[in-house]
């Protein structure tokens, strides 16, 4: 009984730290500019939340996000957030709050299923990075699936009447998704190994 209401406090603290480190993260990526859109940073927080707490810490990450880049899409800080938003609001809320949460349920679930309740070091490291590389793939993944249908005229206008998809990939997405796919890729080491201290000291309280 004592163990567990120690890992609340303990996921509530992480949580917490990861949650002001989304918003800062947010704020300064909205500055930084691939195209219309802006390389989500984010998902390395949203990560750690997840396979540090659970899938449900993912999501409440995840949603944190998403509310961090609704307010930039209607504040205009969100070049291409601010057009779908003066579109349609109600859509580009709800893409931004799915994207964003599944961002961290997936992971969560990915590890988990992984590592296993008893988690060695290499399922640890398998597990890690793997849960890593899925959250730029749901992110980016949904954001495409919301964009092509919600918005299918806007993302012809933006294509200049070529053809959309190849737009959306190479154009849109392609250099932003690389770009969060790389930075997961590169960091999943260093969350595996932080994973792994927090296990082992977990354990040993247990």
């Amino acid at each position: 009984m004592r163990a567990n209401q120690q890992q609340r406090i303990l996921n509530m603290a992480i949580l917490a730290m990861l949650l002001a480190l989304v918003i800062v993260l947010q704020i300064f990526a909205g500055f930084i500019k691939v195209g219309p859109f802006s390389p989500s940073f984010v998902l390395i927080p949203i990560v750690v939340a997840a396979i540090l707490t659970g899938p449900k810490g993912g999501a409440f990450i995840g949603a944190a996000f998403g509310v961090v880049v609704i307010i930039q899409c209607f504040s205009g800080i969100d070049a291409g957030g601010f057009i779908l938003w003066g579109i349609n609001p109600f859509l580009t809320a709800l893409i931004c709050l799915v994207k964003g949460i599944a961002a961290g349920v997936v992971p969560g679930v990915v590890y988990k299923a992984i590592a296993g309740k008893e988690p060695k070091d290499g399922r640890i490291l398998v597990a890690a990075v793997l849960a890593s590389l899925t959250a730029p793939v749901v992110n980016t993944g949904l954001f495409i699936i919301g964009l092509s249908t919600f918005f299918t005229e806007t993302l012809y206008a933006w294509s200049g009447g070529t053809n959309v998809m190849l737009y959306i990939l190479t154009g849109l997405i392609g250099i932003n998704f690389i770009i969060e796919f790389s930075i997961n890729a590169v960091v999943s080491p260093a969350i595996s190994t932080v994973t792994k201290i927090a296990t082992k000291k977990l354990i040993k309280k247990n």
